[in-house]
């Protein structure tokens, strides 16, 4: 002690407060590599997920921590108290990225607490395993976000973030064996980097447009294309989906060019590529309801006060000009990509060998009093036969077809048919001995019901053993699938307890909603069970891969 006085003696105050700064960082050095000591005996494994896919992943840690010898603590991230993160010693986060690169719904708390919160958390080890799609410009953003933060509020990483794409399984095992491995070791903490799945896990293909045709009947409020398209080769199960980037209207894009009084033909560097201007505003960068990040560059670039409100380049150069074409080549630069959009794939690899059929309903809606089109659907619905057409298939691991031999309760109002018109063909082909029951509803029979002839032709070849229908306009009290199922709530229920897979397909909010209170609803009355009960009944439904959603 006496030589540190002697030495602190002779120094001046930034000599100190330099040496103050060097023995914290050994000091931290220290702590780093006491983190991975091989006395781990408790860890805690939340996860944020919108799909399911986070949770799986955390459910298998936790059972391989289990045989290991480690109490671990599963939890969602939506269930997490939030005044334990401080008290943590050992945290781990399996976390997906939904959207513009926010988290799913049920991380939204704990990611607004890491970004407001101030707390330090230098006592706790923690490690961030991402999952994505590379498809999408912000991949894995909300987990590069929570390890950032986790960082910054003083946390010691003792896994590096880990990024993974669509097809993860593999890769997020190897990250989980790497880190139950550390805990049998004295290493030191590894060092701060990101790794990133190097993986190729997206098949593209190039295929052409067969027919396209409008599956609603004349005097219909609605327009839902069949489209057929062929791709030697194109692998795909049902349940899967097809990811394609929809390109801009030419049209749009000729009075954005002509706005900005630039030449099409212009070269400008795009990911270190040099594509034509008019190629890239085509089918590369997003021009409609453009995000507040670009609105705000935007602004910046023109020198002009813009609300930061989401609008289109369109009306950007409309209402508040550039002064000069030079301005328009770094706002194009700020322009995001275009995301990728994904359909449920309407055919079987049987049945349709070398196809892909979608169902598409051509999203219209009023913006400003004026009627739009949405970028996707429409562009879909104006495809000619034989028009090139570049895709790739979505595996989705959680909407999988069940075994032959088991029944199949389908519920897809709308576009939601499509998966269950792939299931039910592939199960024709098949030949498969399980039952299956199919509910669909839309607005009115004459004009809405999609695939009418297929599904009675099913019915009579047993393809499809029962079907019932609800059309919402074709009486004065409006009717849905939901209001079916409790009108077959015992026979519904003989099958649900018999084995029977339910699936559900369509939009998240309110059809799904509804329809899983309708079946919490006959759970109750014909198991006789009071609400929890009914609950947990239907969690292990979900937990036994016998209730499944595609919803959106």
């Amino acid at each position: 002690m006496k030589i540190v006085q002697d030495l602190v003696a002779n120094l001046s105050k930034e000599e100190i407060i330099w040496l103050n700064g060097y023995l914290s960082g050994v000091a931290s050095l220290d702590r780093k590599q006491e983190s991975t000591a091989s006395n781990v005996r408790k860890i805690t494994i939340a996860y944020g997920t919108e799909t399911g896919n986070s949770k799986k992943l955390a459910t298998s840690f936790a059972a391989r921590a289990k045989k290991n010898g480690i109490q671990s603590k599963l939890v969602s991230l939506d269930q997490y108290r939030l005044s334990d993160l401080s008290k943590e010693e050992w945290f781990f986060t399996i976390i997906s990225t939904q959207g513009e690169g926010e988290p799913p719904a049920t991380a939204k708390k704990f990611y607004d607490h890491l970004h407001q919160e101030n707390v330090s958390l230098s006592s706790v080890r923690y490690g961030v395993l991402a999952l994505g799609d590379t498809a999408y410009p912000l991949f894995c953003k909300a987990g590069e976000d929570v390890d950032a933060q986790l960082q910054r509020l003083g946390a010691i990483r003792v896994m590096p973030l880990h990024k993974l794409d669509t097809d993860y399984e593999v890769e997020a095992e190897n990250w989980i064996t790497s880190l139950l491995d550390s805990f049998n070791t004295s290493a030191p903490a590894v060092p701060q980097v990101v790794q990133t799945s190097n993986t190729k896990t997206k098949q593209h293909y190039k295929g052409k447009i067969l027919t396209t045709i409008n599956l609603n009947g004349s005097g219909s409020s609605k327009e839902t294309y069949h489209i057929e398209i062929a791709a030697n080769g194109v692998q795909y199960e049902p349940g899967d989906a097809l990811g394609l980037i929809p390109m801009n209207s030419k049209n749009v894009v000729d009075k954005i060019i002509n706005l900005a009084g630039a030449d099409e033909n212009s070269p400008v560097s795009y990911k270190n590529t040099e594509t034509p201007l008019g190629e890239l505003l085509r089918s590369r960068l997003s021009v409609i309801h453009l995000s507040e990040r670009v609105v705000k560059k935007y602004s910046e670039i023109v020198q002009q006060d813009i609300p930061l409100t989401r609008m289109d380049l369109i009306d950007l150069l409309r209402i508040y000009p550039i002064s000069q074409p030079s301005q328009f080549v770094p706002i194009v630069e700020a322009l995001d990509p275009i995301t990728p959009r994904l359909y449920s794939i309407a055919s079987s690899p049987l049945a349709h060998q070398d196809e892909v059929h979608l169902t598409v309903a051509k999203n219209t809606f009023l913006l400003d009093e004026q009627k739009r089109n949405g970028l996707c659907s429409s562009y879909l619905s104006q495809l000619k036969e034989g028009d090139d057409f570049d895709f790739y298939i979505h595996k989705n691991q959680l909407f999988k077809m069940a075994p032959q031999d088991k029944d199949i309760i389908m519920i897809g109002p709308g576009t939601g048919i499509a998966p269950f018109r792939s299931f039910v063909a592939q199960r024709d082909a098949e030949g498969a001995e399980g039952r299956s029951w199919l509910f669909f509803g839309d607005q009115h029979f004459t004009t809405d019901f999609l695939y009418q002839a297929e599904w009675q032709n099913w019915l009579q070849v047993g393809a499809l053993t029962r079907m019932n229908v609800a059309f919402s306009r074709d009486q004065d009290q409006k009717l849905y699938v939901q209001h079916k199922l409790l009108q077959h709530a015992g026979e519904l229920f003989e099958w649900i307890e018999g084995g029977a897979y339910v699936y559900i397909c369509g939009t998240k909010d309110p059809m799904s909603i509804d329809v899983e209170n309708t079946l919490l609803q006959i759970i109750t009355e014909h198991k006789q069970l009071d609400e929890s009960q009914a609950m947990n009944y239907l969690f292990e439904m979900k937990e036994n891969g016998r209730l499944l959603k595609d919803v959106y």
